[in-house]
């Protein structure tokens, strides 16, 4: 197995590049997706997550009411920490399981973790970490495109997150995602060519 992270901040397109990095036969191990299941009803983080917010971001049908816990946490730093502090560590522990899984393949394993930087960058094991990465203004475009967001909740988003200058202080490849969809297929070819080296 080779273990790389995939990082970037909102609206880079980490998600569109995990795809393409899925089409070259990589694992990809999502831990925005694993974060919703540990936060589900009878998931490990949903009572604390519940206990420490309240009712208030609960839905009617008892899932968290992830827009609310968002609108909470992205006003709220100290809010944010305590988020951060119920859900990543089972969401840690969920994706070491799922990379241990892989362990005796041959593999291509990419942990895609937003917010990789600022957990401490590269995990034991990782054989290095590629970072998606597009100028501010056009991630802040992208998501109001594509989420639907006010600009000023994208921007506390990108406010709470590592800057792009220290996501790239960490990158051992850096996917350019400024350009068209072709630029970005070309990007990705190189990071896979990159991760062949790494076998």
């Amino acid at each position: 197995m080779v273990l790389v992270g995939l990082t970037g901040g909102i609206g880079s397109g980490k998600s569109t590049v995990a795809q393409m990095l899925r089409e070259r036969g990589a694992v990809v191990v999502d831990a925005d997706a694993v974060a919703h299941q540990v936060m589900e009803p009878g998931g490990v983080a949903y009572r604390a997550v519940v206990d420490r917010f309240g009712p208030e971001v609960v839905a009617p049908d008892g899932a968290i009411d992830r827009p609310r816990l968002a609108e909470v946490v992205f006003a709220d730093s100290a809010a944010l920490a305590d988020l951060n502090a119920i859900v990543h560590p089972a969401v840690r522990e969920v994706m070491a399981e799922r990379a241990q899984a892989e362990a005796s393949t041959d593999h291509v394993v990419v942990l895609e973790i937003p917010l990789l930087v600022e957990s401490g960058a590269a995990r034991p094991g990782m054989a290095g970490v590629m970072v998606v990465d597009c100028p501010v203004d056009v991630a802040v475009n992208r998501v109001i495109r594509h989420r639907g967001m006010r600009e000023g909740e994208v921007r506390a988003r990108i406010a709470a997150q590592a800057t792009r200058e220290e996501r790239l202080a960490a990158a051992d490849v850096v996917i350019d995602n400024s350009g068209a969809p072709e630029d970005l297929a070309a990007e990705v070819d190189r990071a896979w060519a990159w991760i062949d080296q790494l076998r």
